[in-house]
């Protein structure tokens, strides 16, 4: 865990219905001085949605480049999923497509504009990128609902997310993109 960082627990309910993925997850995460709430938000929410054996917080997002924000690996320890969070440049999606079966992002940030800094650049695999987005209403509320520890309940249907973080119900739709 970082220094200086800020541990928040979360106790989730998860029941991805889109996947098929029913799970408790008990997280502690580490939130770094320099990142802010909303990303940590996208960040918990990421790690949930694309939850699968093997799964972890990685440590890039704030500061590394050799880790995506979350990642899974397989029993050998290669990395089958790279995962960003918020507004990771170009090279950075390339290097995980790469290096990764499956790549994707999330961001609280205004795709579009994301969009069109990609556009015209190399990225591996570009068309299979997933990209998710998140209204920043939501995830500003989410925020604002953040304690040190936190219970969550955490529904995904039909691209719609479904959220009772200590006791609040709140709800949003995730968006998806292509880049290409």
């Amino acid at each position: 865990m970082a220094i200086g960082a800020t541990i928040h627990s979360f106790d989730i309910d998860l029941a991805d219905v889109d996947r098929g993925v029913y799970e408790t997850l008990p997280l502690k995460v580490a939130r770094h001085p320099s990142e802010t709430e909303a990303f940590m938000v996208t960040r918990v929410l990421a790690y949930c949605l694309e939850y699968d054996e093997g799964i972890a917080f990685g440590a890039g997002g704030i500061s590394s480049t050799d880790e995506p924000a979350v990642l899974v690996r397989d029993l050998t320890g290669q990395i089958t999923a790279w995962i960003e969070v918020g507004a990771p440049d170009a090279q950075r999606l390339h290097h995980g497509s790469k290096l990764a079966r499956r790549a994707a992002v999330y961001t609280h940030r205004e795709p579009e504009a994301l969009l069109r800094g990609w556009a015209g650049k190399t990225i591996h695999r570009a068309e299979e990128i997933a990209i998710r987005s998140f209204d920043r209403a939501l995830i500003d509320r989410v925020a604002g609902k953040l304690e040190r520890r936190n219970s969550v309940s955490l529904s995904r249907t039909e691209g719609t997310l479904y959220l009772v973080i200590n006791g609040e119900a709140l709800d949003g739709e995730i968006r998806e993109h292509a880049l290409v």
